[in-house]
């Protein structure tokens, strides 16, 4: 009886230590699962560290096209009405924005988002990427001899204003990656897309 009584005892010690061991190694578990989804869930999240440069030209291209579209029309417009070089150019910076605006509107509103939505999105997303863009291509314009006086018929406008916006987007690329490695710019569109 004795003999039965320790060994019920003892049974009786164990378990504890054993319920403790597997609580500890659900917790571990737990915890390693946590840590893993807390890892996928912030990369995915914000897209930290996600910004690749394919992904970051992409998104220049993209803003690129629209301001090519709006300077080349703003420059038609301006030389078509014979305005002068500083109203052309203020013309082209403001159809440049448009046009830019306009062709990731048109991707946000695809996907089912309201306009005034869309619309926040569209400036959260292309503001500064156009605006970096507008800096460097107008600057070479402005800084090059005769770009600013050379009509559209004349080989120097094309030349220039090709060079002016290769050179915009080889300098709003890295801002455009460092923009969606933090959740912002184009990251923003991208999750309209998905």
């Amino acid at each position: 009886m004795n003999h039965e009584h320790h060994a019920h005892a003892q049974h009786a010690a164990a378990q504890p230590a054993q319920h403790a061991h597997e609580e500890h190694a659900d917790a571990g578990h737990v915890h390693a699962e946590h840590a893993h989804h807390r890892h996928h869930g912030g990369r995915h999240g914000h897209d930290a560290g996600a910004a690749s440069w394919a992904m970051a030209s992409k998104a220049t291209l993209h803003c690129l096209t629209g301001c090519a579209v709006g300077e080349v029309l703003g420059m038609v417009v301006g030389t078509a009405f014979g305005w002068g070089n500083v109203a052309t150019m203020a013309l082209a910076i403001v159809l440049a924005f448009f046009f830019g605006y306009a062709l990731t509107l048109r991707g946000i509103l695809a996907a089912g988002v309201d306009l005034r939505s869309a619309v926040r999105v569209a400036l959260a997303a292309d503001t500064l990427s156009i605006s970096v863009m507008e800096l460097i291509d107008n600057g070479v314009i402005a800084v090059w001899p005769g770009a600013m006086d050379a009509h559209l018929s004349e080989a120097l406008f094309w030349i220039a204003l090709a060079i002016s916006l290769a050179l915009a987007f080889v300098v709003t690329t890295p801002v455009n990656k460092w923009m969606i490695g933090r959740g912002k710019g184009h990251a923003v569109v991208h999750r309209y897309h998905h």
